[in-house]
């Protein structure tokens, strides 16, 4: 009975040692800002499996909502400062991801972002924004220019339109060369496949 009573104190101490260095790793995450890019390489592996591919067969060609004048004047800032608006865009097939530093499923699908910008950024009328939504916009910079990833980012000057609003982030839309929304995906998704590229290719060629 003796040694049974040893082995469950036994026991009892190495799992509050266990949970207690767990505890600690979280807490150092958390303290660091590294937990959000933690849980984005994590979410990562799921885009690995191809449940999250982004589908174009959600795509509303004629049900998408048209943007209006008043949208197209919704102002953004970059990094350093320079003001540009949505008209500036007027005409291209645009790309719009609004996510955060601080959001994990929006780390993990920006790899994706940057294959496809690298896959599509070349061609005509393919233009792309990342909208942020830090409120410390340093973060958001910080970020981008650690991982190194060449796509255009900005962050809201004015009101956001309301087309381009979503209770979630990510969020992201294609906005068509005549304005027109035809894509929008709530949450997480994989935009880095070739059938996705070659969509996007054939809507800047119409």
């Amino acid at each position: 009975m003796a040694e049974n009573k040893n082995d469950k104190q036994s026991g009892w101490k190495r799992s509050l040692i266990e949970w207690g260095v767990i505890f600690a790793i979280g807490a150092i995450l958390y303290m660091t800002g590294l937990h959000t890019e933690v849980l984005g390489t994590l979410q990562r592996g799921m885009l690995w499996t191809g449940f999250f591919d982004a589908d174009t067969s959600e795509i509303a060609t004629t049900d998408g909502p048209m943007l209006s004048d008043s949208d197209y004047r919704f102002a953004m800032e970059t990094a350093d400062g320079k003001t540009i608006s949505l008209s500036d865009f007027r005409g291209d097939v645009v790309f719009v991801n609004v996510w955060a530093s601080w959001c994990p499923p929006c780390v993990a699908e920006m790899p994706t972002i940057e294959t496809l910008y690298d896959n599509v950024s070349v061609e005509e009328n393919i233009r792309f924004i990342l909208l942020s939504m830090d409120q410390e916009r340093q973060k958001a910079t910080d970020f981008m220019e650690r991982k190194e990833f060449p796509m255009p980012y900005y962050f809201p000057a004015s009101g956001l339109p309301a087309e381009l609003r979503s209770q979630y982030l990510p969020t992201t839309y294609i906005i068509s060369k005549k304005g027109q929304i035809i894509y929008k995906k709530e949450g997480i998704a994989d935009y880095s496949s070739p059938n996705f590229a070659q969509w996007i290719r054939e809507l800047a060629q119409e």
